[in-house]
């Protein structure tokens, strides 16, 4: 469906995916989270690509993962988490999709149920009772020491986003040094695979090893 305004920019055009999505979504001017599933040939100048992508159209990258996935086809995924309106969301997936590198564009959020994981690794520096408190705080959210000295503890916890943030923030005042973090690992729930067609859209050209 053509836009009104014949002079409506090309991306606001390629956002109606020719009318399938309804109006009303895209008139809807609340800011929502999405995880994007991304798959990429695996090679130099990608990822770049990608994220020149976001940051040319002033769009916020909340987390990134990349990683190879299929060594025989040289093929890597990459995991976006970003924030907007669903009209920008579906300017970035047909910006995405428009990419040569790019083989297959999936929005986990809005696709149906999906796993998120993240791992944290987090260094509490402390003494007395913030070194219990700690201790108690990392027991109670299923948290594990993986480096322990007189004066520290490096905790260890993998869970969604909002159980990582919940758990940084109560280590804050039992003496929170240094938090590294992957952000957002997703996979889609069911027996479909990223790389199968769903139903308004055309065969992936690549499919992942057996």
């Amino acid at each position: 469906m053509p836009p009104k305004n014949p002079a409506a920019s090309s991306d606001q055009a390629a956002n109606l995916y020719e009318g399938s999505v309804p109006v009303a979504r895209l008139k809807d001017s609340k800011i929502y989270r999405h995880v994007l599933s991304v798959l990429v040939d695996n090679e130099a100048g990608v990822l770049a690509r990608v994220t020149g992508l976001f940051s040319g159209r002033g769009y916020n990258i909340e987390s990134l993962t990349v990683s190879e996935v299929d060594k025989e086809k040289q093929v890597s995924r990459i995991n976006v988490v970003t924030s907007g309106t669903h009209q920008v969301i579906e300017q970035i997936k047909a910006q995405l999709g428009r990419l040569v590198p790019v083989h297959v564009v999936r929005d986990l959020t809005d696709d149906g149920p999906s796993i998120e994981r993240e791992l944290a690794l987090m260094k509490v520096v402390g003494i007395g009772k913030k070194r219990s408190d700690a201790l108690r705080w990392a027991d109670k959210h299923g948290a594990s020491i993986v480096e322990s000295t007189a004066k520290s503890f490096v905790f260890q916890m993998i869970g969604t986003t909002a159980e990582i943030n919940d758990f940084v923030v109560g280590l804050k005042p039992m003496g929170l040094a240094e938090v590294s973090r992957t952000g957002a690992a997703a996979i889609a729930c069911g027996d479909k695979a990223i790389d199968h067609a769903s139903d308004d859209d055309g065969e992936a050209d690549i499919k992942l090893s057996e």
